[in-house]
């Protein structure tokens, strides 16, 4: 059903939908212009609703998880931005090691308790601050593993038809051309609401524990933790490593107004205080056009970028 006039001022009224809201708050950048609306749907029913609200206003919907790998631009979002950070929560059998996780599930809190049940498959991602949502879009990794390798199938609904989203479809991991940091689903309309993991059941549950933590202590010690960042802003161009031509280059601590390259890690490019979208926009261009210009390779971004006219 639509949204009628009551059920959206409860919506209203609840704070699950806001209207002129700064998506800063929403970005691990800590920057973004505001929402024209921004909704935040306890479960699927709300989702559905909403959706359907947004078709029937003409509204331009996107949708947002945890804003660890998004950069919004100042201007802020026309539309209906939907943000998933509260459809959570997971379901693990410690026999069969088959975890299901709703997309708005945090990562670390996932890797932790498949942890704590001896499911071997989740370490490396004790460190990311995704979503499963995300990380099965973007097939996020870390330490030497990536969610393809775990991720049996997902399963999504289309946002070009609002009127069949009360069933989901499945699509099954080799469905979805898996490649470093790639997947189908990029490209698609259809949105990931849950995701089921295989993993291997029957470790010792302290080892994984002991496995996790050391991969957050690396992680921690090795990268610009203290500022807000969006994690490794560029893809390695294989065999090469993005950090390492950057570093090469002496761009290091280089800065544009808020944003700097990280002086801990080439790759990372930090909020140390003010920066714009704008700003870190063309931090990445420069660093692009650099390493361009000397090694003659291409870096690709691993951000996602909402509200530029160029790449929205």
């Amino acid at each position: 059903m639509f949204l009628g006039d009551s059920s959206l001022k409860a919506l209203l009224e609840s704070g699950i939908l806001q209207q002129h809201v700064s998506l800063a708050s929403y970005t691990t950048w800590r920057v973004g212009g505001p929402a024209q609306w921004l909704a935040e749907p306890n479960d699927s029913s709300q989702f559905l609703s909403l959706l359907q609200w947004a078709k029937q206003e003409g509204l331009t919907t996107r949708v947002i998880g945890a804003g660890s790998n998004l950069l919004i631009a100042d201007a802020g979002l026309p539309g209906l931005t939907l943000c998933m950070r509260r459809l959570q929560g997971s379901e693990l059998d410690a026999e069969s090691g088959l975890v299901k996780a709703w997309a708005g599930e945090p990562l670390p809190t996932l890797s932790r308790r498949a942890a704590r049940l001896g499911l071997h498959g989740l370490e490396w991602a004790v460190g990311i601050p995704g979503t499963v949502g995300g990380a099965a879009v973007m097939n996020a990794g870390a330490q030497g593993g990536s969610t393809a390798e775990c991720l049996a199938s997902v399963e999504v609904i289309d946002l070009l038809d609002p009127d069949t989203l009360k069933t989901t479809t499945t699509l099954n991991n080799a469905d979805l051309s898996y490649d470093y940091r790639q997947s189908d689903l990029q490209s698609s309309k259809q949105l990931v609401i849950a995701a089921n993991f295989q993993l291997e059941a029957g470790h010792d549950a302290k080892d994984l524990k002991r496995t996790t933590s050391g991969n957050l202590s690396h992680r921690t010690t090795t990268q610009p933790y203290q500022w807000p960042s969006c994690g490794s802003v560029f893809r390695n161009p294989e065999p090469e490593k993005a950090g390492r031509l950057i570093e090469d280059l002496g761009l290091k601590g280089r800065r544009i107004g808020g944003a700097e390259i990280s002086p801990v890690h080439a790759n990372f490019i930090v909020n140390v205080g003010g920066a714009t979208a704008d700003d870190i926009r063309n931090l990445i261009d420069l660093v692009q056009n650099e390493v361009d210009r000397v090694h003659g390779i291409s870096l690709h971004t691993e951000v996602k970028r909402l509200g530029f006219q160029a790449t929205d």
